[in-house]
């Protein structure tokens, strides 16, 4: 193991120490859950929409990319190898697109739930 992932693994074990060894207290000087949240998920609401759109951009470009590869392919082998890299980006096109509908389909009611059961 090279010297910097030696002291990485350090640090994070005197991290994790760190927390689990830090008492823990409520009490009333405590942040509001809303409050300290709320910046976080308009960030994330906010950054969204072009995050998809560059995704998607991207994407696109990459696929016709793989597509022109796999048309130029002459030998066999290399035409199965650009099929598979195309057939794998297309899969992980898709996914992301997915999991972002996830995330923007869920926030709200993840925050509403966050919220209601979070103590007051």
């Amino acid at each position: 193991m090279n010297k910097f992932a030696e002291k990485i693994k350090y640090a994070m074990i005197a991290a994790s120490t760190a927390i689990m060894m830090a008492p823990v207290s409520v009490s009333a000087n405590q942040p509001d859950f809303e409050k300290v949240s709320q910046p976080i998920i308009d960030l994330i609401k906010n950054l969204l929409a072009p995050v998809i759109g560059i995704v998607g951009a991207l994407g696109s470009i990459y696929c016709v990319f793989l597509g022109v590869k796999f048309a130029k392919a002459e030998e066999p082998q290399e035409r199965e190898k650009a099929k598979s890299h195309l057939k794998n980006a297309i899969i992980g096109f898709v996914l992301i697109f997915v999991l972002m509908l996830v995330l923007r389909l869920t926030i709200d009611p993840l925050t509403k739930w966050a919220t209601k059961t979070t103590v007051k």
